[in-house]
């Protein structure tokens, strides 16, 4: 937990005609894959014919040449990127999940964390239901077959399933002859479709992997609506709209989406620019030089400067070969892993007042060690910036802070917190000003941010049960 991490990007393509649509999914992954570096998969739809892989591995490991001419070519196809806030990392809780059913095939691919997952797997257990996964996509799957049983239509399903799956569900899932886009009541986690120059549609979690494939933005998905693509075009069921109170994750716009995303209408760079203007006016310091940690801290570290009239330095390098699978073997390793991520530009801070911006404080430790960088170089002053505020509640809607036990901010004071990672001062946004970055006004709502100040969208679990389902499976990869 030295990051915050969010649960996948979705992506999903319906053309009109036998095309290569595996390619098109690829290049949607590749530039969603900043939101889960664990797992990925393609599922190509040819006619009904379903013909998918998937595997531990960023996308461009795991889909090589070969594997993407074996997926041949159809009119549909949908995709995902993992990192697993519910389940294991291992190639059986990979996704999409493929399911045949006594109505025919269904595959899905799920953004987001679901906050009765142990009671309907339960219950669907009892009924006589085999899981084969651990993680709660698999229930919504199974949920919504249940319902296709006695449904006239795979899209009638879906909605009927939406009246017993709560939290967080951003949805793409592909029949036999539709692709479905889907997104819960409250909109938790982003999800827009567009077009591309040949007419084929395309949804994905941002707006950045509809650019990435040449697709021109239509409009995001509404809170609690089901789109529906098929042969005779584009249609949507809006049931479930307006039946709550609008809650996208502040913390897309903070830290986890692209900055060239526009979501819900606001882009995600004007966002975090504000974000460090807000960050100047609340928390002002005397300094030479602002810089940001690589690399959402870098639009607000600019903000920052805006606001300040402290000049912006590019004061680390970071190196973009090193994923997230690293081995770190020892506490040795973990401070050379840091080390070898990010390089300090000695010439931008030597003898000089440091304001450093982050995007977020989870236990301290990474923030100890890059603020030591910056000391080991000669920087005089550190200032540091959070452009978020503290952390002080458990997420149940698809970010991995599940319990308060690991958030530094519970358990000290700021004051203690700029102690313990070595700074001269720290300072964090307020939540006022984090319900005004989207638009530049103060919200009436509209954004979750249980996270900062407890106020949660749903009920939430009494009981997590995370671990209920863990254990360790090989996969044979053949």
């Amino acid at each position: 937990m030295s990051n915050i991490h969010e649960e996948c990007g979705v992506f999903g393509i319906f053309a009109k005609d036998c095309v290569n649509v595996a390619a098109t999914v690829y290049y949607g992954l590749f530039a969603l894959q900043h939101r889960g570096q664990e797992s990925c998969g393609i599922v190509v739809n040819d006619d009904g014919l379903f013909n998918y892989y998937k595997d531990v591995g960023l996308v461009n490991d795991v889909f090589t040449p070969d594997v993407l001419d074996s997926l041949g070519f159809g009119n549909m196809a949908i995709g995902h990127v993992r990192y697993g806030t519910t389940g294991n990392t291992d190639r059986l809780n990979s996704q999409p999940i493929v399911v045949n059913h006594i109505k025919g095939r269904m595959a899905l691919a799920h953004n987001g964390n679901l906050v009765n997952s142990y009671e309907l797997r339960s219950a669907l257990e009892m009924e006589g239901s085999i899981f084969h996964t651990t993680s709660d996509t698999e229930v919504i799957c199974y949920t919504i077959i249940k319902e296709r049983i006695s449904a006239p239509s795979i899209e009638e399903a879906v909605n009927r399933a939406m009246n017993n799956i709560k939290g967080a569900y951003s949805l793409v899932i592909m029949s036999p002859s539709k692709l479905i886009a889907c997104r819960d009541e409250h909109g938790f986690r982003p999800l827009c479709y567009g077009i591309t120059e040949d007419g084929s549609y395309v949804v994905a979690s941002e707006s950045c992997a509809l650019d990435a494939v040449s697709a021109k933005f239509i409009r995001d998905i509404k809170p609690g609506e089901i789109v529906i693509f098929d042969k005779n075009g584009v249609r949507s069921i809006t049931d479930h709209c307006g039946k709550a109170d609008p809650s996208l994750c502040v913390f897309e716009y903070i830290y986890f989406a692209r900055p060239d995303s526009v979501i819900d209408g606001s882009c995600v760079h004007e966002a975090r620019i504000r974000a460090g203007e807000y960050l100047a006016m609340e928390n002002p310091v005397e300094a030479d030089v602002v810089i940001g940690v690589p690399d959402s801290g870098i639009d607000a570290a600019i903000g920052y400067s805006r606001q300040s009239g402290i000049p912006y330095a590019m004061g680390y390098i970071k190196n973009r070969y090193i994923g997230r699978t690293f081995i770190s073997p020892g506490q040795k390793s973990r401070e050379d892993k840091v080390k070898i991520k990010l390089n300090v530009i000695e010439r931008a801070v030597k003898g000089k007042r440091v304001v450093l911006i982050d995007d977020s404080i989870v236990r301290g430790t990474t923030s100890g060690r890059i603020v030591k960088l910056l000391r080991d170089a000669g920087a005089t002053e550190v200032h540091m910036r959070v452009s978020a505020p503290p952390f002080l509640n458990p997420c149940y809607y698809g970010t991995d802070i599940d319990s308060r036990d690991n958030l530094i901010a519970c358990h000290h004071s700021v004051p203690e917190i700029a102690k313990i990672i070595g700074v001269d001062s720290l300072g964090y946004l307020s939540v006022e000003h984090a319900a005004m970055l989207a638009t530049g006004k103060k919200e009436c709502g509209g954004y979750c941010m249980a996270c900062f100040n407890g106020n949660y969208p749903t009920e939430i679990p009494a009981e997590t049960h995370k671990n209920r389902f863990e254990q360790k499976i090989s996969a044979n990869k053949d």
